[in-house]
């Protein structure tokens, strides 16, 4: 069994989760104009035998400077109210970002595969 979960934070101290509701999302866009967000993504393995890896990896976003009626497109569209930080990179929400900085780029998506797959190899399972 394979879980993982995402929390994001502000400037390494204010936690940002998931927002929920349009007003949260606006919050949480116009808080992160012009800043660096950093993603933490967890997961953990529960493989046969009961063996158990667990990790978590680290995913720093530099926003761009965001204008009010941009993050109101933005989230007209995208309505990303399930994703942390209000930022889904995998559609529109790429083209509010910067930078992007990471050893495992599919961790901002939400499960860190690469780590995944080394984890599967420890246990002595192919994820291939």
């Amino acid at each position: 069994m394979i879980g993982s979960d995402q929390v994001a934070t502000l400037d390494d101290r204010t936690p940002i989760g998931k927002p929920g509701t349009l007003e949260a999302a606006r919050r949480q866009l116009a808080a992160a104009s012009g800043r660096v967000m950093q993603f933490h993504t967890a997961f953990a393995l529960l493989a046969p035998g009961g063996i158990a890896i667990e990790g978590c990896v680290p995913v720093a976003v530099e926003f761009r400077r965001l204008e009010a009626d941009e993050i109101e497109r933005y989230l007209a569209l995208e309505q990303p109210f399930d994703c942390a930080g209000a930022a889904k990179c995998e559609g529109l929400g790429i083209a509010l970002l910067k930078r992007i900085r990471t050893d495992d780029p599919t961790a901002l998506v939400g499960l860190p595969l690469m780590q995944v797959a080394d984890a599967l190899r420890q246990v002595g399972l192919s994820p291939t």
